[in-house]
């Protein structure tokens, strides 16, 4: 008698993302806006504290339970122009 076996690969599941970094910047009308490097998030908030709430909220909305980072960087960008 013979028996055929197959096996089918199960995919690992994704790495758990470290961190995400936000690109942080005053918006032209007022308050702020945060951009992710590499994901499609975008927020915004008129003032700093309402912001970093904001981009949590982003963030738990964007990644599956359990996917998302473990750490989010706030990168404040901030261009000052200033007579020579």
């Amino acid at each position: 008698m013979s028996v055929a076996l197959s096996f089918r690969r199960v995919p690992s599941p994704e790495p758990r993302m470290s961190e995400i970094v936000f690109l942080v910047e005053e918006a032209p009308e007022g308050g702020f806006t945060a951009r992710a490097l590499g994901e499609a998030i975008f927020t915004q908030a008129e003032n700093f504290e309402a912001l970093r709430e904001a981009v949590r909220d982003a963030v738990r909305c964007h990644f599956e339970a359990g996917a998302g980072p473990s750490l989010i960087r706030l990168h404040y960008v901030r261009d000052e122009v200033m007579a020579a």
